[in-house]
């Protein structure tokens, strides 16, 4: 086998060393996962090892590190060392043996079933910062082989995540490495990742550091949805679709966002989000969600000649929201009402869930207002959008009354 160069960030150089833990926490775009993916690959070429790839929920590959990790093989070229299947990757180092790569759900497991992986000798935690105590109880001890090693990456969320509390607490296992990467540390960053943090940047300093630098939280009293969780799912055939859009004014964001209800459900499955859309890529953009030139949108209002030219180029069906009193609060009410399940594509979906507060008053930060903050807000307003009908439907259905009806006679059965 011909000699590796491999490019690292130097923000990732202390993780190269050997270390029963490591972690790398930060913000979006510092390259976390790309990081741990070519670790593994290098790792695997250069010995026989089991490793699992884990998050605290996956229901399919799709959205595992599976498809980077083949990325990172190609890129190195070592296609020759490695047979990519279905549902795992299989690794045969020159010097002679065997070893595999798959892909879990910790809450798959049980006590019992966690013994499958007594023998590995990596384990990386994607999306760490979803983890549960419990995972990390029942994970720990098994990743137990002589050497074996346990990496996690995150974008934190709270000081009391149970991998922020691992890896930064107050006690940290003994000889654990964790480093802070953030977009800054990134040498490759894409323009288009540039472009979102310029305009978080600008406008909304608590989401740049929490997004962008990786900031805990702030304010999570004032958060204005808390019925929400992140789940891959597919939606069946026949499934009505909504979808709404949010127009960009000079380098906002433009958003399209589709969803659907079913019974006190409201899922959310596709997004396409751009800043600064000019309008003669309006189209290109909303055809990133599938079949939307086929599905009725409904639009900001704000913007007539906008949806008079998408309807001239291939949407017909685009229709200005109905604005009124009340319509935004009402709005976000009838959102609130559902349990909201959206698919982990829609990263700027869960980011604005996230993010969306209500005021506090600014001399008593404990107190929080009944104002909604006119930011983190463009994806709740195209979610506001495309619910309109099913919410003034819902307004408008008469309710049941029961009368009673005094009687002085016999009972009938």
């Amino acid at each position: 086998m011909s000699e590796l160069c491999i490019q690292t960030a130097e923000v990732f150089a202390p993780l190269l060393a050997p270390a029963r833990y490591k972690g790398a926490h930060g913000g979006r775009a510092s390259g976390k996962s790309q990081f741990f993916a070519g670790l593994l690959v290098e790792d695997c070429l250069r010995e026989p090892i089991d490793a699992v790839c884990i998050r605290e929920i996956q229901k399919s590959l799709k959205f595992s590190a599976k498809k980077l990790i083949e990325s990172k093989i190609a890129e190195m070229n070592a296609g020759y060392y490695f047979e990519v299947q279905e549902g795992q990757i299989k690794c045969r180092p020159a010097g002679g043996g065997e070893g595999v790569i798959i892909f879990q759900g910790m809450q798959d497991h049980t006590a019992d079933s966690i013994k499958s992986l007594d023998g590995f000798k990596r384990a990386w935690l994607e999306e760490a910062q979803t983890i549960s105590q419990r995972s990390l109880e029942l994970l720990r001890p098994t990743i137990r082989a002589p050497g074996s090693e346990i990496w996690a990456s995150w974008n934190p969320r709270f000081e009391t995540d149970p991998i922020d509390q691992l890896f930064r607490g107050a006690t940290k296992p003994k000889g654990a490495i964790c480093v802070e990467a953030n977009f800054t540390d990134n040498p490759w960053l894409p323009q288009e990742m540039v472009d979102e943090m310029e305009y978080d940047r600008a406008r909304d300093p608590d989401k740049y550091q929490h997004i962008w630098l990786g900031g805990y939280e702030r304010h999570s009293n004032a958060r204005v949805f808390s019925n929400w969780k992140v789940e891959e799912f597919e939606r069946p055939a026949g499934t009505i679709h909504r979808l709404g859009a949010d127009w960009g004014f000079s380098v906002d964001p433009t958003v399209l966002v589709r969803c659907d209800i079913e019974g006190n459900r409201l899922y959310i499955d596709y997004e396409a989000y751009m800043v600064g859309c000019e309008i003669t890529n309006l189209p290109e953009l909303f055809m990133t969600v599938p079949d939307s030139e086929k599905w009725p949108i409904t639009a900001d209002s704000a913007r007539p000649e906008t949806i008079s030219h998408m309807r001239n180029n291939g949407f017909p069906k685009i229709m200005p929201a109905v604005k009124g009193p009340k319509s935004l609060e009402e709005g976000v009410e009838f959102l609130k009402s559902f349990e909201i399940i959206v698919h982990p594509r829609c990263k700027h979906t869960i980011d604005e869930l996230t993010l969306y507060r209500y005021k506090v008053d600014p001399m008593d930060e404990s107190k929080v207002l009944p104002i909604l903050e006119d930011k983190d807000n463009h994806v709740i307003d195209a979610l506001r959008y495309a619910c309109e009908g099913a919410r003034r439907a819902a307004k408008a259905r008469p309710k049941l009354q029961l009368n009673t009806i005094p009687t002085t006679g016999a009972r009938f059965s």
